[in-house]
């Protein structure tokens, strides 16, 4: 029987061992939502707007939000789109393919998203699960977080990730290269 190795403290480069305060990252989660019009593909994007000094306002931005403790992350994104576009989401990819297990009253999820982002350095450190949506509903104006709540073209929002990624929420970038391909 092989004797197990003793666990090793991982120090990063910037901290010595007296300042070891631990931070974790925040779990988010994010939806591309896509409409169809007869041969024409949109997708719903809002600007920024949380007024919390992170110098992030006015971005472009799909519907995100952090996740709540214990939270199931599909009930996360409902609320969330929800809450910053007045949509219910009627269709999440993979959803219906996500297990559960329960052992000993400890119950799990597991789930594919599209596409996971993290945040390396910045405003805050986030692990976006981003998803592949389909919703209903009709659009809110704006929000206490968002504001100009609207359908682009796929066309438009391709040009825009191409030829200016730095006007959007940089967690949202690779996502939206991701599906615009």
């Amino acid at each position: 029987m092989a004797i197990p190795r003793p666990l090793r403290l991982y120090i990063p480069s910037n901290k010595s061992e007296d300042d070891m305060t631990e931070t974790f990252a925040i779990p988010a989660v994010g939806a591309i939502i896509v409409k169809r019009d007869e041969d024409e593909e949109f997708i719903l994007v809002q600007t920024r707007k949380k007024n919390n000094g992170d110098g992030l306002d006015g971005l472009l931005e799909i519907p995100a939000g952090k996740i709540r403790e214990y939270e199931n992350i599909f009930e996360a994104l409902r609320r969330e789109v929800w809450e910053e576009t007045g949509l219910h989401i009627t269709s999440i990819q993979g959803e219906d393919d996500s297990k559960f297990l329960d052992v000993c009253g400890n119950k799990t999820r597991m789930f594919s998203p599209y596409c996971v982002t993290q945040n390396l350095s910045g405003a805050y450190s986030l692990i976006l699960s981003t998803f592949l949506c389909e919703a209903e509903g009709e659009l809110l104006e704006q929000t206490n977080e968002t504001e100009n709540i609207r359908w682009i073209s796929r066309d438009e929002l391709k040009e825009i990730v191409d030829n200016s990624p730095e006007s959007i929420f940089l967690m949202h970038v690779h996502a939206l290269r991701k599906y615009l391909g």
